[in-house]
């Protein structure tokens, strides 16, 4: 009798492996591979590259500063920018004390029109010495006018020369490398000490904490994913594979053939969705390493 209850329990079990085999064919639901936003990071001036600290693996946040290209022939050209300016500026105060004087001499004609106007008033002065003085004030005006027409180039001159000092700070402000990202820098493209140009590319880096996967899926399956989904990663592991939590972060609205990855007769000629997973990565997610998903009803 006990071995007969054995054999039942054992059918029972082989059955209920059967059913599973039957409603879970043991393939994954897509397979793709890990990818990053990688980002080239290329000077922003020309020079020599003074200082240049960074590492391949190198993990770096947004805001260090990593090294700088040579600003002497910048400083030089700042340094005479400075000289130039104060001549133009001392050519202009002395252009600007003549118009000052002027602008007295115009004060003190237009004191003594008045003063003629009531003595011409009170038929105590005559009309000639009034308009001596008006043609007095005409004549001062017309000087002011002159001068400041002088003036102007000047002025322009000024403007010019703040602006290209502007220009000189910026590229030295340019010169220094400063990371605008956080992340783990992946290749690096120059050394110290060598000479470098503007858009050459310095480093490339990628924010290796979240991994994404890219994945394609065929049209049957769309309607079983959506954004914000959870889904189970697996990798290859030295005995089983190693699984990881994924949140589903972006789905193709379009369709496309799909990619040339994908070998099988079958498949290259099936349209299929691209859909993005993100996983939070322990350290053992590489860029291009392939993977495949899961979803988590039917990995459960």
């Amino acid at each position: 009798m006990k071995n007969k209850s054995v054999y039942i329990l054992g059918l029972v079990t082989l059955s209920l492996s059967i059913l599973s085999c039957i409603g879970d064919n043991g393939k994954a639901d897509g397979y793709g591979n890990f990818e990053a936003t990688e980002i080239t990071i290329s000077a922003e001036n020309s020079g020599k590259l003074m200082r240049f600290n960074v590492k391949e693996g190198d993990l770096l946040n947004k805001g260090d500063f990593l090294g700088f290209i040579d600003t002497i022939p910048l400083a030089l050209k700042q340094e005479q920018l400075e000289i130039s300016k104060a001549v133009v500026s001392s050519k202009s105060r002395g252009v600007l004390s003549q118009i000052a004087v002027l602008n007295a001499k115009l004060k003190t004609a237009n004191a003594n029109k008045e003063r003629a106007e009531n003595l011409v008033a009170d038929n105590a002065g005559t009309q000639k010495q009034l308009d001596d003085i008006n043609g007095e004030i005409d004549v001062i005006k017309q000087q002011i006018i002159s001068i400041e027409i002088q003036n102007a180039p000047l002025v322009n001159e000024l403007k010019s020369i703040d602006v290209q000092l502007k220009q000189i700070d910026d590229q030295i402000e340019k010169s220094k490398i400063i990371n605008p990202v956080s992340g783990t820098v992946l290749t690096k493209y120059a050394e110290s000490n060598e000479i470098t140009a503007f858009g050459k590319p310095l480093y490339k880096i990628a924010d290796l904490s979240i991994m994404k996967l890219r994945v394609y899926i065929s049209e049957p399956q769309l309607a079983g994913f959506m954004i914000g989904q959870e889904v189970t990663i697996k990798i290859d592991d030295a005995e089983a594979m190693k699984s990881f939590k994924g949140i589903i972060s972006w789905i193709a609205s379009e369709a496309e053939f799909t990619p040339k990855i994908i070998q099988t007769k079958e498949e290259r000629v099936a349209l299929v969705y691209a859909v993005k997973v993100e996983v939070v990565n322990d350290g053992r997610l590489k860029i291009g390493m392939p993977a495949e998903l899961w979803i988590n009803t039917k990995s459960n």
